[in-house]
């Protein structure tokens, strides 16, 4: 296994979801310094994500035949470029437009990360490389998020973003120093356009495929609809805000990372079983954020929705790359889409449910969503499965990957 590529793709994906979700934890700053309210500010998850849902999928297919190497490279150039634009920004519309740039190169950038992963693995342990890139992930709520946060509050918001295009730029840099070759596949370089994309949007015909991203939409949906909006609730609920909400998002995190590692162990063999108890654990969590708690009770409800569902992805990208092994980066592409759709739903609808007063009720429209992607998880047996037989890992690694 390739470690230290594995481990920069990591601190690439460390960068995306940092920025991204930056403005969750700066949310009266951004707002105060442009003058904006801060229901205008949590739809820049919303903005953002539509434009990836969007652009995903054909961008994904007229990329194919771009080396996957230099490809995540380019990925990551602009989101520096669209980052340090982003920390200049005069205006609220500025600041809207960098981040639709960045989002331009996230969709390509998440739908071909898995697969890169998989061809730097052994055979038969696609899942535990995708749990170590994943790792990024939740750092970047244990250190990206609440420090950026903690930097934005302390020097400005503009700082914390800078600070993000900053480590991205050393991240293209390693990107194109340490990963090895990645030519695209035979089929890839020898299809055309046209037929790339009509394979791309055709993949979502494949009923694993559609059950999975239908998975994944109902859950993100939820997630985003109270997460976009934690600052205020923890506020309500526990007092937390200033240092203590990022001492609670460093925990957040911190429960991320414990999560994702147990779960990159047994991704590989038992995928069904840890599903179901981390989708169970994030109803049970989130729901409990419902009624105003104190601030004991608020923390270790936030710590468990933390780990629960920071973890959840992890899962999630793996059971693409085994459900659609000669599709990975079109099944990947509508993978996202599904992901984006959730962020900026949820974004939305936390948005609606916010201006009109009624913020308690996030958590339990997060948590009945949990628990119908639960059912789901629970009916699709053959996306889910209580155990991978040997049969189907040596299947998987019969596929073409170098």
């Amino acid at each position: 296994m390739n470690r230290p590529a594995l481990a920069v793709l990591g601190a690439s994906a460390f960068c995306f979801v940092t920025a991204e979700t930056l403005p969750v934890g700066l949310l009266p700053q951004i707002a105060g310094g442009l003058h904006v309210d801060e229901a205008d500010v949590g739809l820049l998850l919303t903005s953002y994500a539509a434009v990836a849902a969007i652009s995903t999928i054909p961008l994904t297919a007229l990329t194919m035949r771009i080396p996957r190497h230099t490809l995540i490279a380019i990925s990551m150039a602009i989101f520096v470029v669209s980052q340090g634009a982003a920390s200049l920004a005069p205006t609220f519309l500025v600041l809207s437009g960098t981040r639709l740039v960045c989002a331009l190169a996230h969709g390509v950038f998440w739908s071909i990360i898995g697969p890169i992963a998989a061809r730097l693995a052994p055979p038969g342990h696609a899942g535990r490389a995708t749990a170590l890139v994943f790792i990024g992930n939740s750092l970047a709520i244990v250190a990206g998020v609440p420090v950026g946060t903690a930097l934005g509050q302390w020097l400005g918001w503009r700082v914390a973003v800078g600070t993000v295009a900053a480590g991205a730029a050393v991240c293209v840099v390693l990107l194109l120093r340490v990963l090895p070759r990645l030519d695209p596949l035979p089929h890839d370089r020898e299809t055309r356009v046209g037929a790339q994309l009509r394979a791309s949007v055709a993949i979502i015909r494949d009923r694993k495929v559609a059950l999975l991203c239908a998975t994944t939409g109902i859950l993100v949906i939820g997630h985003f609809a109270a997460y976009t909006y934690i600052a205020p609730l923890v506020r309500r609920d526990g007092g937390l805000q200033g240092f203590g909400l990022s001492a609670l998002l460093l925990g957040y995190g911190g429960a991320a990372l414990v999560a994702g590692y147990a779960v990159g162990r047994h991704i590989d063999r038992r995928p069904g079983p840890a599903m179901t108890l981390l989708l169970a654990v994030l109803a049970v969590a989130v729901a409990l954020l419902a009624p105003p708690l104190g601030p004991v009770p608020t923390v270790l409800a936030t710590l468990l929705w933390g780990g629960a569902f920071c973890a959840i992805p992890v899962c999630l990208a793996a059971t693409v790359l085994r459900i659609a092994p000669r599709a990975r980066d079109a099944a990947s592409a509508v993978y996202v889409v599904a992901f984006q759709i959730g962020i900026g739903g949820g974004a939305f609808v936390g948005e609606r449910f916010a201006s009109a007063g009624r913020l308690g009720a996030l958590p339990l429209l997060a948590a009945g969503l949990a628990l119908v992607a639960l059912a789901v998880v629970v009916s699709a047996r053959s996306v889910f499965p209580a155990r991978l037989d040997d049969a189907a890992e040596a299947d998987l690694a019969a596929v073409p990957v170098h």
